[in-house]
């Protein structure tokens, strides 16, 4: 038997509701200041095109060209070159807070002219920057293309973006983005991922009492401050923090996603007393088109033809539903449930948790996509 997309929906909302109450790692909580990723750049060429790189028109990828050559001493002039196999590229990553000389990371490789494809390219060693303009990684290495583009006598077949492709584990990190200074302040700071006063203070209240640290205070919803004494070991600390248990609090809010016809809700989301009525108005037309042909007894040279008749029938159905009462404090799962008993489709749903809101008896936030 299959199961209704409503049904569904009102078991997802029961299950959200029993799963707000469980208590969470301050891990998966918050984040520590300062341990972040780090946006890398870098500006190179990607060789060994079929003639699907850049144009001659692309004067900046000839003369990058030319000063890789330089390199090996090969001296050229600018105007003896064919770029066609060719493409100026920009390189972008991110280096993890915690990487190390000799890892390994993800490039992204983005043309930068009017090439047609990056398929079976090979990217020359490229230097990546960071923000602060220093050398922290180098890349190269084959580009993985998830795409195509084939041209032939002014035709053309093509599958997905062929001049974006990826490098798996293509850059070798060269400089670590920690420093022996990092945590070495006072303070060890706690970053909430939902900003929430009441999880804040839960957060800050687990670990004076677990942990019996002096000096927790709270600095605003999604700041948790711990003074560190002297000497002690961060790392050991921050593992302790970590795995302390809290119970998280939520604001009450409804996603609505009108094109997919998706409704997620927490399970502290309240309705007021409020009178649901919905009702289906279905209009059809039919047309069918008759001939109207003249009799054989007309006067000769009168302006009588055959014409084309509509013949239009107009029907209107409106199916009439029950309507849906419920009382003060129900949950959206509740208003899910008593829906699915008049045969609400999704969408329908959707429909009427907007007029709810309007109406003021939806105690959350809603929030359309």
């Amino acid at each position: 038997m299959r199961t209704s997309p409503v049904v569904l929906l009102a078991l997802l909302l029961s299950l959200w509701g029993q799963a707000a109450c469980a208590d969470v790692r301050i891990k998966e909580l918050t984040r520590i200041q300062g341990v972040r990723d780090y946006s890398l750049i870098g500006y190179g060429l990607v060789v060994g095109l079929a003639g699907s790189g850049d144009s001659e028109r692309n004067r900046a990828t000839r003369q990058a060209l030319v000063n890789t050559l330089k390199h090996f001493n090969v001296n050229v002039d600018v105007g003896d070159l064919n770029t066609r196999n060719t493409a100026a590229v920009m390189i972008t990553g991110s280096l993890r807070s915690f990487s190390e000389s000799g890892d390994k990371l993800d490039v992204e490789v983005s043309s930068l002219g009017d090439a047609r494809s990056l398929l079976g390219g090979t990217l020359l060693m490229t230097p990546l920057y960071g923000p602060d303009e220093k050398l922290y990684a180098l890349a190269q290495g084959p580009v993985s293309v998830g795409g195509y583009v084939f041209e032939a006598n002014s035709n053309s077949v093509q599958k997905n973006h062929p001049t974006v492709g990826r490098i798996p584990l293509g850059a070798s990190v060269e400089r670590s983005a920690f420093t022996a200074n990092d945590g070495a302040s006072g303070n060890l700071v706690l970053i909430l991922h939902e900003p929430d006063y009441t999880t804040a203070q839960r957060i800050a209240d687990t670990m004076t009492r677990q942990l019996g640290l002096a000096g927790v205070r709270v600095v605003h919803a999604a700041k948790v401050e711990v003074a560190v004494a002297p000497g002690t070991p961060l790392p050991r600390l921050i593992s302790r923090i970590e795995n302390l248990a809290v119970a998280p609090d939520y604001t009450a809010r409804v996603v609505v996603n009108e094109r997919t016809g998706t409704v997620v809700a927490g399970g502290n989301v309240q309705i007021g007393e409020v009178n649901v009525s919905q009702g289906n108005l279905n209009v059809m037309i039919s047309t069918k088109f008759q001939v109207s042909q003249p009799t054989a007894l007309i006067r000769p040279g009168a302006n009588i033809s055959t014409v084309v008749v509509p013949d239009t029938e107009l029907t209107v159905d409106e199916e009439l539903r029950a309507p849906v009462q419920l009382a003060q404090g129900a949950t959206v799962s509740d208003l899910v449930q008593a829906l699915n008993k008049v045969k609400l489709s999704t969408r329908e749903v959707i429909t009427v948790l907007q007029a709810i809101k309007q109406a003021g008896a939806l105690h959350a936030e809603l929030i359309i996509q």
